[in-house]
């Protein structure tokens, strides 16, 4: 059985590079589900007059579960960081909400999962710890102050204050990134630095496999 510690948390929280760094610490894969419904939304951007049956039909993606090289193919196309651009990030939450594309990308990432050979692996991404792994020995909800996970946006210079407000209220009509499910461990960032952030992660999972 691979060990699957499931990361949830608001825009900013730290969860993508602290959920990275943990893996990497721990000897565990590391699965961005963030990545899918980016490259699903880019997908859909090169191909603007498909239906979303004949986008799920053609949607040919890859996606590596090294926490030191993160590398997303589409079509054999390397689109590790054309994703990452503002472009595609105003689009996401459109496809995100849309039901199919969810049922997608949760079969995507529970079957990567499974078949990766892999003593662990850190899940991170929207609504992991509430369904795509609502069993998962460890799940835990990261979270900060809209303040900090601003801040932090800034810093990175991946995405304006406007959208990541934007997402929180949209992505919230989907699923509580604040408040943690019954068996979701809370981690509170906002005090943390970064390295503190990822000790606290690996330090739980110690903590429920001792």
């Amino acid at each position: 059985m691979v060990f699957v510690i499931a990361v949830d948390g608001p825009a900013g929280s730290g969860k993508s590079s602290v959920s990275k760094a943990a893996a990497a610490a721990l000897g565990f894969g590391y699965l961005d589900t963030g990545a899918g419904y980016r490259a699903f939304t880019y997908h859909a951007m090169q191909l603007p007059e498909a239906t979303l049956d004949e986008l799920i039909e053609s949607f040919d993606y890859e996606i590596t579960l090294d926490p030191g090289e993160q590398l997303v193919m589409l079509g054999g196309e390397d689109i590790t960081d054309v994703i990452r651009q503002s472009e595609v990030a105003n689009l996401v939450s459109t496809y995100a909400r849309e039901p199919r594309v969810r049922a997608l990308q949760l079969e995507d990432a529970r079957s990567r999962v499974e078949s990766s050979e892999l003593p662990g692996v850190v899940v991170e991404g929207r609504d992991i710890t509430t369904v795509v792994f609502e069993d998962a020995p460890l799940r835990v909800l990261l979270t900060a102050t809209e303040e900090v996970r601003l801040m932090r946006r800034g810093l990175e210079q991946t995405e304006s204050s406007e959208n990541l407000k934007a997402r929180d209220k949209s992505d919230s009509q989907v699923v509580d990134f604040f408040t943690p499910s019954q068996g979701v461990v809370l981690v509170d960032t906002t005090e943390l630095n970064f390295d503190e952030s990822v000790q606290a992660l690996t330090d739980l999972y110690r903590e429920v496999t001792k």
